[in-house]
């Protein structure tokens, strides 16, 4: 996949250009649909498919106080959809001058001229241009007036509902409420955090006889506090683990913390990036009356994490 992430790096128009534009954080299966369709088309075209997103996130430039976490970091969100194999991903420094940008201005100069496009593939709550003027039944009228194709997607619903469609909105909040399962079914995929391993407060290992990888999260959504099974990507290798997300109470501690307990491993990765993929909320985070009570219970939640990994 060719990855361009400045407009006049673009020399000359993509060949049959069939193109999908948005924010995609989270790259859950509703945005997978639209990447499936948009290659779908570009191979019946002999073109090229093509995905237009944002960094940073627009309403992170357009309303700076109140921007959700993440779901997905750029990093992970470039190589997802290269996983999903479109040609090429264009991301736009999304700032106010951009935002500024009419809608016909926008189709005309940016999409067909610049990039090539030969049709759009879009959801129906599609909007764009300055203070999101455009809509379908515009960019319907730009198509038959600059010649291209205008493709609506169904939106994907959810499983148990006729009337939800799976979004990055519900998918945040099930993360967020520690519901990592049901998450993994909007994902297609589990819930991934991914950072460096940190020095920690040297209890893990040393007071507990359970060493912990201890990750900073910088601007990810983070799952609710708790104790999960999950897997490491780590070292080229992926291994099973127990995430603890929270304060530590037993400690009485204040900072937050993220602390990965690695299964069968006893490698130094300091230093090193891993990626914790969430398979499933084990317990709440609890206030033990000592270090041996907590030790028999990481014991056991040891043991779950086993049973629901194996």
């Amino acid at each position: 996949m060719i990855l361009v992430e400045n407009l006049n790096d673009i020399e000359k128009p993509y060949k049959n250009a069939v193109i999908t534009i948005g924010n995609f954080d989270g790259i859950h299966i509703g945005h997978q649909a639209l990447f499936y369709e948009t290659n779908e088309k570009a191979n019946a075209l002999g073109g090229t498919s093509i995905v237009m997103t944002f960094e940073p996130h627009p309403i992170r430039v357009l309303k700076s106080n109140e921007h959700p976490p993440l779901i997905t970091l750029y990093e992970q969100k470039v190589e997802l959809i290269e996983r999903s194999g479109i040609d090429v991903t264009i991301c736009v420094p999304f700032t106010l001058q951009f935002a500024a940008i009419p809608a016909r201005e926008f189709v005309e100069d940016i999409l067909v001229k610049r990039i090539g496009m030969k049709a759009i593939v879009v959801g129906n709550d599609y909007t764009f241009g300055k203070d999101r003027e455009g809509n379908l039944d515009l960019l319907q009228t730009y198509a038959e007036d600059l010649g291209f194709e205008v493709i609506v997607a169904d939106w994907i619903q959810t499983a148990n509902s006729q009337t939800d469609r799976i979004s990055s909105t519900r998918t945040r909040k099930l993360v967020m409420e520690g519901r990592v399962i049901e998450a993994q079914k909007m994902l297609g995929r589990n819930y991934q955090i991914r950072g460096l391993v940190t020095t920690g407060r040297n209890r893990g290992g040393k007071l507990l006889g359970f060493p912990t990888a201890n990750i900073i999260l910088h601007d990810e959504l983070c799952p609710k506090t708790g104790v999960y099974a999950v897997t490491v990507e780590c070292l080229n290798n992926l291994y099973q683990g127990v995430a603890n997300i929270g304060y530590s109470p037993t400690f009485g501690d204040t900072q937050f913390t993220v602390e990965v307990h690695i299964l069968d491993f006893d490698q130094n990765i300091y230093g090193q990036k891993i990626r914790v993929n969430f398979v499933e909320r084990i317990r709440d985070e609890i206030k033990f009356p000592g270090i041996a009570e907590l030790a028999e219970q990481i014991k056991k939640d040891i043991e779950k994490a086993r049973a629901i990994l194996s």
